[in-house]
């Protein structure tokens, strides 16, 4: 692969920088990953990633990229013992959005694997396959403090560093810079100190509010693979749960627009006796703990929008929750992060020219998919404050029917299980095939038919 430059330096081990450094090692002579923890060598949480402690689940997107950049890569996770969804047995998974149950007999042939391995263990397969890169150097406990760049400021040449351990400085000198530090990154300010104008930033609040206990369950007793309650209008309460590697299963229960979640095991309960079937529920109530509840808080999603701004320094790319950070719940954020990655390997595979403009651009094109979907959800609860512009009303209308189509038919559901792990684009719902079958769930709840969700979680008919 022709190189674009010597060195490369990426801000954060996060999963959107490990993904980074994975496609600058192609062609960079050396990598340099700035890290303020010292990263732990097994599968285990770690400060910098507080989220690391909360249910999460690998979106069908993410696990392609994933075996794109590290071949085998899935592979590697069902041998750690990581949990998976692949023969299309729908029983198997318990999904609600909007108030629409997805349907639950018979087998969808069109949706995707999924595989879901913990986050500690997601992350620590994923750096080992970055340690092993021979050209990539992690720098660990060190903060950034800011950027260098040449006289005219119009490129960025490397970043200052402080060692945690002893206060020394450091400049690390690079021919690009990418900034994967998450939500709190402090480009925008960095951007200032340079002569800059900060990039607006698109937000939509949601004030999301979550608790999540780490389980261990005896193999076996539970059936599914995922139990998903979104939020619905009128009820901005959800639950989830999923399982893990070694018979450990993640539960999170939570709340939206500012309505108090639960506190404790005990209100985790509670919320389950609400939202999922009452065996799931005994089954949480014999489980061992492993940890106590831990709770999370997101205020909003929010886009800076590096792509509107007329002014950028070349050599500086911002990835991953640094540029947009959504609503946790829809799993779209390491995703996201991936796709970026991609981009990236795209654009330095057609020159290393006018890079941070190409990349920001393309880049943006991909984040705008995934924020217009978790907004428009976000949207469609009433109890969220926020204007409702017409685009997000047509895609809350059009999706309407899809959602109860999927209530009864397995094609409808696999291909909207395609579109929710980012495989497909929505626009795959409008196929011929996909509105005809649309069109016929439509006619049947015309006719006086009706489906709902049952108090054990299965569907029931009524007319």
């Amino acid at each position: 692969m022709e190189q674009r430059g010597d060195h490369a330096v990426v801000l954060g081990a996060s999963m959107g920088g490990l993904l980074a450094a994975r496609v600058l090692s192609e062609f960079y002579r050396r990598v340099t990953v700035v890290e303020r923890d010292v990263l732990p060598t097994e599968p285990v949480n770690r400060r910098g990633v507080p989220q690391g402690r909360l249910i999460h689940s690998c979106l069908a997107r993410l696990v392609q990229v994933l075996d794109e950049l590290f071949p085998g890569f899935s592979d590697d996770l069902l041998v750690r013992g990581v949990s998976r969804w692949d023969d299309g047995d729908l029983a198997k998974l318990d999904w609600s959005f909007g108030g629409h149950q997805l349907v639950r007999e018979g087998r969808s042939v069109d949706a995707p694997r999924i595989l879901s391995p913990s986050r500690p263990m997601l992350e620590y397969a994923v750096r080992q396959r970055v340690r092993s890169i021979a050209d990539v150097t992690f720098r660990e406990g060190q903060d950034v403090v800011g950027l260098t760049a040449t006289p005219d400021r119009r490129r960025v040449t490397g970043v200052r560093v402080v060692n945690r351990a002893d206060d020394s400085t450091e400049t690390l000198t690079a021919d690009v810079v990418v900034d994967a530090t998450g939500r709190g990154s402090r480009t925008p300010v960095f951007l200032e100190e340079l002569g800059y104008d900060r990039p607006r930033e698109d937000e939509v609040v949601v004030q999301l509010a979550y608790a999540c206990q780490l389980l261990r369950i005896p193999a076996g007793v539970i059936k599914e693979h995922m139990i998903a309650r979104f939020p619905a209008p009128g009820r901005p309460r959800m639950f989830a749960m999923i399982g893990y590697e070694d018979d450990t299963y993640m539960v999170g229960a939570g709340t939206m627009a500012g309505v108090v979640p639960p506190r404790d095991h005990a209100e985790i309960l509670d919320y389950a006796a609400e939202l999922a079937p009452r065996r799931v529920v005994e089954a949480i109530r014999a489980a061992e703990p492993i940890g106590d509840v831990v709770h999370h808080r997101v205020p909003s999603n929010r886009w800076r929008r590096y792509d509107k701004l007329h002014r950028l320094p070349e050599g500086l790319l911002v990835v991953g929750d640094a540029v947009c950070s959504f609503n946790p719940i829809y799993g779209q954020g390491m995703t996201i992060a991936a796709i970026e990655a991609t981009v990236l390997r795209d654009c330095l595979r057609h020159g290393g020219s006018g890079l941070t403009r190409r990349f920001t651009r393309l880049a943006a094109k991909h984040v705008r998919v995934a924020w217009q979907t978790a907004v428009a959800s976000d949207l469609a609860l009433p109890e969220v404050p926020g204007p409702r512009p017409v685009s997000i009303r047509i895609s809350n209308a059009c999706l309407e029917p899809v959602m109860i189509a999927s209530e009864t038919d397995p094609v409808v559901a696999g291909q909207f299980m395609r579109v929710v792990g980012m495989l497909d684009s929505p626009l795959r719902l409008l196929r011929p095939p996909i509105l005809l079958r649309i069109l016929r769930a439509q006619h049947r709840r015309a006719g006086g038919h009706s489906v709902h969700e049952g108090s054990d979680g299965r569907l029931v008919a009524s007319a």
